[in-house]
């Protein structure tokens, strides 16, 4: 089956670029040039990726990804302008998983979509279900759940908590883990991993000043508690 993007930008020629670029390597794409677009697009049908620029008409990109993200975990890359940290803080913040900074390298754009395709696609017959008390996650469908109620991860925030449940109780500093989930050329820094642990915590704890499964060792790093 061919994978499927939502590429959003207003500016047409950009759009156009990696519609192009995509295509040549067998993605279906579909357009979008305001933010409502977007998000109807988003709502009518299903993606395994969305490019997301964060300046748009009608609803700006971290709108849309918020709202997105009431309703899927679709992965999602904003596309955000030169050396604008906040903007890029804020797309984690709001549920992206990757950002891109303009200009950008076409190849490094595809190249990131096939790293995300690889890691959130999968393929296995049998499910591998891990399970720590009430909590359940499940490999091959990606999906977690607590107490039988799923909780709606980005694929990111997904990957985080996959590696530190498989390996309970070892220690993973800030540095290891954006290395291990993001790749040694991801050009963010440690705090894309603060943003993403607070996350899980504010979804996966009822009492996120107290977790009790994603942990704190204090002056080295996270861990999973079982």
């Amino acid at each position: 089956m061919a994978r499927r993007a939502l590429v959003v930008d207003d500016e047409k020629m950009i759009v156009k670029g990696i519609r192009y670029s995509l295509e040549q390597d067998g993605i279906e794409v579909d357009c979008a040039y305001d933010g409502e677009e977007a998000l109807e697009s988003a709502k009518n049908n299903k993606y395994d990726i969305i490019l997301l620029d964060v300046m748009l008409p009608k609803l700006t990109g971290f709108e849309v990804c918020q709202q997105i993200r009431e309703f899927s975990n679709v992965p999602i890359i904003m596309l955000t302008a030169k050396g604008d940290d906040m903007d890029k803080i804020l797309g984690l913040e709001y549920g992206a998983d990757d950002y891109i900074t303009k200009p950008f390298n076409i190849l490094e754009v595809k190249a990131r979509i096939k790293a995300i395709m690889r890691r959130t696609i999968k393929t296995d017959a049998t499910p591998n279900i891990i399970t720590y008390g009430d909590l359940k996650l499940n490999e091959e469908y990606r999906r977690v759940y607590i107490k039988e109620q799923e909780i709606n991860l980005t694929s990111r925030e997904f990957e985080v908590l996959e590696l530190l449940v498989s390996t309970p109780g070892k220690v993973y500093s800030r540095e290891e883990l954006l290395k291990t989930i993001w790749g040694d050329d991801y050009p963010g820094d440690v705090r894309t991993v603060d943003v993403h642990v607070r996350r899980l915590r504010e979804k996966l704890e009822s009492n996120p000043s107290e977790p009790r499964y994603v942990r704190t060792k204090w002056g080295t790093g996270y861990y999973f508690q079982t």
